[in-house]
């Protein structure tokens, strides 16, 4: 099976397989051993950075051809607007403000950070290691690069990436007429990977200062196929967590000027190349239809970087914000043979991801912590309805938003980056995001009843949070 390349082939591909057709896609169908997990989760991509979710000059055959076979979900949402809290909750399955990994203050962990994810906290790694399964992790981690709050620490049998952001540790200074952002974009454009003097690890120890970045997309992907084909023999979960597109953008010399959108076009289609290269070692391995593959994105695109920095497509906001484009991500469910292929409207985040993994292994969830999520594998499976009706929309350890069904209130709201003004709504903001994906038309007045319900909801949510060390502020 050859990774498309282009969009021609991959309708040729598309069009062969329409004709071939799929095997039953049914839950009692599936394969009786555990299945095979695989996560790949880019940085910053943007609901609107590939072609399956709209970008019109982005080329992702394979992510195109990855939501013909599998499942488009377009109401998925991330724990967090930002980094380290929205890994904590896919990870986890729970809502950072339990965990203590975010803050009001410094909303991510950075290089000088003593915290990081609890010990005490059960990841997805470790529930499943735990339960039989190879684990391992390759790209970044951002949830505390000291011990002990490494992937080794939590449940991976091996580490490969970088501990925190990959415009962390910058060592250049800052020219003259130059902002921080126009900086940014400058030594993306440089390709000037030693002005970030970013650590690349292998388990706990550093193997290159600075990393590499102009070929890292291609080493974390390599990576991971290495752990694939190591772990084929027993059932395995492969964490693929790519630290672009952030800003400074970075790629290989193969997908330098190949894009038409540009220096950001080259990125995601690089990204595409490595969803390409999984899905197709996958498929030489034999194990493609026990083996499910979700793409996602921790958070929205980073729209201070203008065209450096994606693109939310119809949606409102970006990253750092609690409107839909910072929260509301690109996201596909890939299974073939097991998972009904379709476009999926109902709600999901990845704090779901945890008990639908659980119960996909036949494992029980602890009982002694709350979770946040829900098992979603009756909607993956066709044989029912989501149970999330409910999404909160935390910045920091505030809830800013809630979505009840098609309803979304914003009790208090505020700008991505730069004014530090907060501004409460009394009564809140109130969008039908069935109706109205971009927020711009607030129906609060003409709907009360909604309000006082969502309103409700909040106080019964907030009375089930106990506060706990913050893991951001050490």
């Amino acid at each position: 099976m050859k990774t498309f390349k282009s969009n021609a082939f991959a309708m040729t591909g598309l069009l062969t397989l329409a004709v071939a057709g799929q095997k039953c896609t049914t839950a009692e169908n599936s394969k009786t051993e555990k299945p095979n997990l695989v996560i790949i989760f880019a940085d910053d991509m943007g609901y609107g950075d590939i072609g399956a979710f709209g970008h019109p000059t982005i080329n992702t055959p394979n992510l195109d051809r990855m939501a013909y076979e599998g499942q488009k979900w377009t109401q998925f949402y991330v724990a967090a607007s930002v980094s380290t809290p929205s890994r904590a909750g896919l990870l986890t399955g729970r809502l950072p403000v339990r965990s203590g990994m975010c803050s009001d203050q410094r909303r991510v962990l950075f290089p000088d950070s003593e915290g990081g994810l609890p010990p005490e906290e059960i990841t997805l790694a470790r529930i499943l290691k735990d339960n039989g399964y190879r684990t391992a992790i390759s790209g970044k981690w951002h949830l505390g690069h000291k011990y002990p709050f490494l992937p080794t620490d939590h449940g991976f049998e091996t580490y490969y990436g970088i501990p925190y952001s990959n415009d962390m540790d910058r060592v250049a200074e800052l020219p003259e007429g130059l902002t921080w952002i126009t900086m940014q974009i400058a030594l993306a454009e440089e390709e000037n990977y030693k002005a970030y003097n970013v650590p690349l690890m292998r388990d706990d120890q550093v193997i290159e200062r600075p990393a590499d970045q102009r070929t890292i997309t291609k080493r974390y992907t390599e990576e991971a196929v290495d752990r694939i084909r190591e772990f084929k023999d027993e059932p395995f979960f492969v964490y693929l967590a790519h630290s672009m597109p952030h800003i400074p953008l970075f790629r290989s010399e193969e997908f330098k000027d190949t894009s038409l959108a540009g220096f950001y076009g080259d990125v995601i289609e690089e990204i595409d190349w490595s969803v390409g290269r999984i899905m197709e070692t996958l498929r030489e391995e034999g194990i493609e239809e026990n083996t499910l593959v979700i793409v996602t994105s921790d958070n929205g695109h980073w729209h201070i970087f203008e065209t450096h920095g994606g693109f939310g497509g119809l949606l409102r906001g970006a990253k750092g914000g609690t409107f839909e484009g910072g929260m509301r991500v690109p996201t596909l469910l890939w299974w073939p043979g097991q998972i009904e292929p379709g476009v999926v409207m109902e709600l999901g985040t990845t704090m779901d991801l945890f008990p639908t993994f659980c119960k996909l292994a036949d494992i029980d969830l602890p009982d002694d912590r709350i979770y946040d999520g829900y098992d979603i594998s009756p909607v993956m499976f066709g044989t029912g309805p989501s149970p999330r009706d409910i999404v909160y929309f935390y910045r920091g350890t505030q809830v800013f938003a809630i979505r009840k069904g098609s309803y979304k209130a914003h009790f208090r709201t505020r700008p991505e980056y730069g004014d530090p003004a907060t501004t409460t709504h009394d009564p809140p903001l109130l969008y039908n995001l069935n109706i109205d994906p971009s927020e711009k038309y607030d129906i609060a007045e003409e709907n009360p009843d909604i309000i006082a319900e969502i309103q409700e909801i909040l106080e019964e949510h907030l009375a089930t949070v106990v506060p706990v060390e913050n893991q951001l502020e050490k």
